[in-house]
């Protein structure tokens, strides 16, 4: 697997960990302690990671607030490459029963978390939109490898309540970075969510 062949190369299973996060999501800042709770690894060795991430020129820092931020520096000169073997490693998780959930009519969002992301997740998937159960049941059941595969699903306007109300439970799901949105139409809808 992919995973592994990364882990072996870079060593430090704590440095995958930060690199999966920032070249995954380049976008986003992060803080320390943020890290070390997102990432369940000893705020040491993610310092000493950051540090030597910053000092090869992949991630940057600013203070703001009195908190150093990180962010992945996007003119890194290997940017591109190393982003594109992380991207193949999440990738990896779309097989063919991922490819056919996104084409189920009636779906708004689905996004891969758990087992198809290497996270403690307490679901794999999850589910928005009208989609009957049954449906997903019979995909899931089509391939081996998704027997065991926990999912949520609800209806759009329910999801998009749940998620005005800051519910814990898809707020988790949602707002970890190493999770990844295989389809989302709801995008702006869920940015009012939020407000």
């Amino acid at each position: 697997m992919v995973h592994d062949a990364l882990k072996a190369l870079f060593s430090s299973q704590t440095r995958v960990k930060l690199l999966s996060v920032f070249l995954l999501h380049p976008e986003e800042e992060y803080f320390i302690r943020q890290l070390t709770r997102l990432l369940d690894e000893q705020i040491n060795s993610i310092r000493r990671e950051l540090e030597n991430l910053r000092r090869i020129g992949l991630v940057k820092a600013r203070h703001r607030n009195r908190k150093k931020f990180y962010k992945t520096d996007t003119d890194f000169i290997f940017y591109p490459e190393l982003r594109a073997m992380f991207s193949k490693d999440v990738k990896g998780g779309e097989s063919a029963t991922v490819t056919a959930l996104k084409g189920l009519p009636g779906l708004q969002f689905l996004e891969l978390a758990g087992s198809f992301v290497g996270t403690h997740s307490k679901v794999d998937l999850l589910v928005v939109g009208d989609v009957k159960k049954e449906v997903i049941e019979l995909l899931l059941a089509q391939d081996p490898g998704m027997r065991n595969v926990k999912y949520s699903l609800f209806s759009k306007a329910d999801f998009l309540y749940r998620l005005s109300l800051r519910d814990r439970f898809i707020l988790e799901i949602v707002d970890d970075p190493r999770h990844m949105v295989a389809l989302s139409h709801i995008e702006k809808e869920m940015e009012e969510a939020r407000k």
